[in-house]
């Protein structure tokens, strides 16, 4: 199997296991990892945080996006530019008004409604999307290396940090030499501080 094979593998599989997941478990799962997340001493210290808004069986991030709102954080959210296939980033203040279903049906920023981030060295902190992680920190996405290409731009290295169901923590991800681990990998389990 390729790199490319492998990694689709660990992703049907885990997505199928993360869907039997009834939505009042995924819910309180979520509210646990969240709590841990804000915990974190660099969320505590970070000023600008960027965050995702949730779709499907993922957790449900909007619930850390209303608590960077609420501990008075400036929150940044990506919008998928098609022409240029990288993520550009949006401050957001509305979880309600600003943001509206785009590409593949996930909530984006609206760009008439919210302020465009020109420089994403203002970014402290990043919660990061993905199927499937390991302890050691290696992350597996959706196959579109948005986030990695997004964070190799960054003239400063952010806190990284994946929120997941323990469900989603694997043994090994096939890695290249494009793919970016995170700082903090936690869970409804714990906090673990990756290699």
């Amino acid at each position: 199997m390729t790199v490319t094979e492998l990694k689709q593998a660990i992703r049907q599989r885990i997505i199928a296991v993360r869907e039997k997941l009834p939505a009042s478990e995924r819910l309180r799962l979520s509210r646990a990892v969240i709590q841990s997340v804000c915990e974190l001493t660099a969320y505590r210290q970070a000023h600008t945080v960027l965050g995702y808004l949730n779709f499907g069986s993922e957790l449900t991030s909007e619930l850390w996006l209303q608590r960077a709102f609420t501990d008075g954080k400036r929150v940044l959210l990506p919008r998928v530019n098609r022409a240029s296939k990288h993520l550009d980033l949006y401050q957001v203040q509305d979880l309600h008004r600003d943001v509206a279903p785009g590409l593949w049906g996930i909530r984006e920023p609206l760009e008439e409604r919210c302020i465009k981030e020109d420089a994403p060295g203002t970014v402290d902190f990043i919660l990061l999307p993905g199927v499937a992680f390991t302890r050691e920190g290696a992350r597996l996405g959706y196959g579109g290396g948005y986030y990695d290409k997004l964070i190799a731009r960054m003239p400063h290295q952010p806190t990284l940090v994946a929120g997941a169901f323990e469900l989603q923590v694997v043994q090994e991800i096939p890695q290249e030499k494009t793919d970016r681990k995170v700082e903090w990998l936690v869970t409804e389990d714990g906090t673990i501080r990756c290699n």
